[in-house]
């Protein structure tokens, strides 16, 4: 046991540790609240006595807060910065990563990338890329380990569970995938698309959907630029083992590198997530709440596919 705590200081489980490594290698940066809400939405229905709402949320995260420490002090995990709200932001190394694959049973080479922002300015995008894969999954809380809490937080996890069901797992989920419109799946070519979050869910009616995900920074000319390239992806042409062209999406590395790839693949929806902002001050930034801006904001949708359609 002494041996144990040494070697985890902060007295982690190998659950909790897998907890991070899972959460971290989808998301590849997060907070420990996001890590929480996604692989252990009970907790959020804890500690609701504490008198205010950091000390509720120090309590329930203080377990993932651990594993990531333990995990730091192994060599597979940094801490990558704050958030504008002064919350740590979570980062796997490459070993991190690597450990992360075989968690989600995945080859390393179909982790994806690391978000161009991690650890600076706050990371407000890969923050608002989580968020809105949180709000896709809709985590269930077990409504067995809030036995004994508050009749309210009880309430809670209730409507929690009898809401309308989310859309995959965590694992359904792979985040920074490049779509090469030219050049190889592990080298694409400059100019190729470049999916914030892939969603392959086929029990849920998702076969494959590519996100973009915007916090409404980015000149409507950039963001039609980013169809374009989704676009020729799909109509890329490559031979397949047989000798015969198909369709990129279709090939069976498809299937590999895009998680739901392959035939399964065909219709796919391509799909920008963006945050309608409050109306900023002088300054230009938001007027909403600075520790977590993206949280509740409204979203706005456009779905791209085949007849192209907006929503």
């Amino acid at each position: 046991m002494a041996g144990k705590r040494k070697a985890n200081e902060a007295g982690s489980s190998n659950g909790l540790r897998g907890d991070v490594l899972s959460v971290l290698g989808v998301l590849k940066v997060a907070t420990a609240d996001q890590i929480q809400r996604l692989a252990s939405p009970h907790l959020t229905y804890r500690h609701t006595l504490k008198k205010t709402a950091a000390l509720q949320k120090e309590a329930r995260t203080a377990a993932h807060r651990g594993a990531a420490n333990d995990l730091r002090r192994h060599g597979l995990a940094v801490d990558s910065g704050r958030t504008r709200g002064g919350e740590e932001v979570r980062l796997l190394t490459e070993d991190g990563l690597a450990a992360a694959a075989i968690d989600l049973d995945r080859e390393p080479e179909e982790m994806g990338g690391m978000p161009k922002s991690a650890g600076r300015s706050g990371a407000s995008h890969p923050m608002t890329v989580n968020e809105t894969v949180i709000a896709l999954i809709r985590p269930k809380p077990d409504l067995d380990l809030v036995v004994g809490e508050p009749a309210e937080a009880v309430a809670a996890a209730q409507a929690a569970v009898d809401a309308p069901k989310g859309i995959g797992s965590i694992s359904s989920y792979a985040t920074e995938v490049a779509l090469p419109v030219k050049g190889t799946w592990k080298n694409p070519a400059i100019g190729s698309a470049r999916a914030d979050v892939v969603v392959t869910a086929p029990g849920d009616g998702v076969p494959l959907l590519f996100i973009e995900v915007d916090n409404c920074t980015e000149e409507a000319v950039l963001i039609a630029a980013k169809f374009d390239k989704y676009a020729r992806f799909f109509k890329r042409m490559e031979k397949d083992t047989d000798g015969i062209e198909k369709p990129m999406r279709d090939l069976p590395c498809c299937a590999t590198l895009v998680p739901g790839g392959g035939a399964s693949g065909r219709g796919a929806r391509r799909s920008l997530w963006c945050r309608r902002r409050d109306r900023p001050g002088r300054s230009g930034r938001s007027n909403a709440p600075p520790d977590r801006p993206h949280a509740g904001a409204d979203l706005c949708r456009v779905a791209v596919g085949p007849g192209f359609r907006v929503g």
